[in-house]
């Protein structure tokens, strides 16, 4: 493992460093678990991350870009600097006890990580420990830095902290999200912009006065009936997703004079949300016009779309082959079946579609029989798009960047569910973020020890960089802002 002092078995040495450390990761996935909070408002999670950072011998620096829940760690100096990128948010509506195969909501707030975020910030933050300790262990130059980003979910943090200059330096980034699947996460993404959409009416009485009124409430659903229409007419790859977010009241016998509508407009291509976007905005306007009623635009974020790295890619999915699967346990097989029994029969037959997703290559066979993947994607370099979206994308603009994907849930559990909840402490899903946590260490560990490894990584950035310059969607002047509570 060693020649003169120097560590050469690179896969020994990042196995050994998280079997050392398991029950200290585990105990941090466990505490961010603990104290769920939605976007941007993060306090508690961020907090200790961040002392744990510094706990572990790393430099942070808070308040990253304005937000107060963003930060960076780094240790090391010099190059090349490699990145680790962590989430640590949460999801309204997902609160749940660990370890039940039936939904049951812990008392409190209902909030739960239903998307695995603990798993997600905890493995990247391990993985930045492990690229750490082999720096020291050979008295190497370069530098890691783990980047605690905040609000992913319907915040686009990383976006914020992108057009702030935040990842400026970086030499290459990695991350991953907990799924069903072993597997490289090759596709690209849809970029979106999320805008409100409010309308100032005027109150009356319902039935006195109703010519006097002008509703607000009207305005918002001729919008949405609007929009109705538009579909038939956008691309088939985009997506336009919406929430009323004020009635404007519960009282029948009143003109509604303020609503409000939330929308999500997804598409391949930033240009291509841009011009569904202002289409969106005219059939607002016409709303506003029919009912007499004024309406307000607020820009509330976007992101672009992912662009994966082809080389870096390579060097990931090699690190995850040499961290390898270790098969489930029979009591993990079996909890994974109940949770697996507790979906519906569209989501038990569609499981391979939600897999596809993080990278899975392959028609199911050799799921058979089988609650829990054991097995590795084949890595393919996919033209193919995520039907959905990540604020990763705009890192990937600016630094090249890849992510993986490891096995963390039963086959079949979809993203953003009280099952994806319930498994977030399970053995199988830590055995999952240690297996991430491994391969991005594994990866980063081969940069630092061999700079060489990053001319092709750099080189394919460089050209596709001179061809798409990058800009911002988010505009200058819009903030970070928290979840809007019901």
């Amino acid at each position: 493992m060693e020649r003169n002092g120097f560590v050469t078995d690179l896969t020994t040495f990042t196995k050994q460093y998280l079997e050392e450390n398991e029950s200290y990761f585990s105990s941090v996935s466990e505490f961010i678990f603990r104290h769920p909070e939605t976007r941007f408002e993060e306090y508690e999670s961020a907090r200790y991350l961040a002392e744990q950072c510094e706990q572990q011998g790393f430099t942070v620096e808070r308040n990253i870009g304005g937000i107060e829940t963003a930060f960076v760690a780094t240790h090391g100096a010099g190059e090349p600097v490699i990145a680790f990128l962590g989430e640590f948010d949460a999801l309204s509506g997902l609160s749940q006890e660990p370890n039940l195969a039936s939904p049951k909501p812990i008392d409190g707030p209902n909030v739960g990580h239903g998307c695995g975020h603990n798993l997600l910030g905890t493995g990247a933050f391990a993985a930045a420990c492990a690229a750490k300790a082999y720096l020291e262990a050979n008295n190497l130059p370069g530098t890691v830095k783990f980047f605690g980003c905040p609000g992913e979910e319907g915040g686009s943090g990383k976006t914020f902290m992108v057009r702030d200059g935040a990842f400026q330096g970086v030499d290459a980034a990695l991350t991953w999200h907990p799924s069903p699947t072993n597997s490289i996460m090759s596709l690209s993404s849809l970029a979106n912009y999320q805008v409100f959409f409010r309308f100032k009416g005027i109150t009356s009485h319902a039935a006195n006065s109703p010519h006097l009124g002008r509703s607000a409430l009207d305005a918002v659903e001729l919008m949405n009936v609007g929009v109705q229409y538009l579909r038939e007419h956008i691309i088939p790859e985009a997506r336009i997703h919406y929430a009323i977010t004020n009635t404007g009241g519960i009282s029948p016998n009143v003109v509604q004079a303020d609503a409000e509508v939330l929308y999500l407009v997804r598409a391949p291509k930033v240009d291509q949300v841009d011009a569904i976007y202002k289409r969106v905005c005219k059939i607002a306007e016409g709303a506003a016009l029919m009912t007499e009623t004024e309406l307000t635009i607020e820009f509330d974020k976007a992101c672009s779309n992912y662009i994966p790295n082809r080389a870096l890619e390579r060097l990931l999915y090699d690190s995850l082959v040499e961290i390898g699967v270790d098969p489930p346990t029979d009591e993990e097989t079996a909890f994974a079946k109940q949770i697996f029994d507790s979906m519906t029969e569209g989501e038990q037959k569609d499981f391979l579609n939600g897999m596809r997703g993080f990278g899975y290559e392959g028609d199911g066979s050799e799921f058979e029989g089988k609650y829990i993947s054991d097995v590795i994607s084949p890595y393919v370099e996919s033209d193919g798009i995520l039907a959905g979206s990540t604020d990763v994308s705009d890192v990937s603009w600016v630094v090249p960047t890849a992510q993986l994907s490891t096995s963390t849930s039963a086959l079949g559990t979809p993203l953003h569910t009280w099952q994806m909840t319930s498994q977030g402490l399970s053995s199988n899903a830590h055995k999952g973020m240690f297996r991430a946590a491994g391969s991005m260490a594994l990866t980063g560990i081969k940069l630092l020890a061999d700079p060489g490894q990053l001319n092709a990584v750099k080189d394919e950035f460089k050209a596709f960089s001179q061809k798409h310059p990058y800009t911002c969607p988010i505009p200058k002047d819009v903030r970070p802002s928290p979840l809007q509570k019901a």
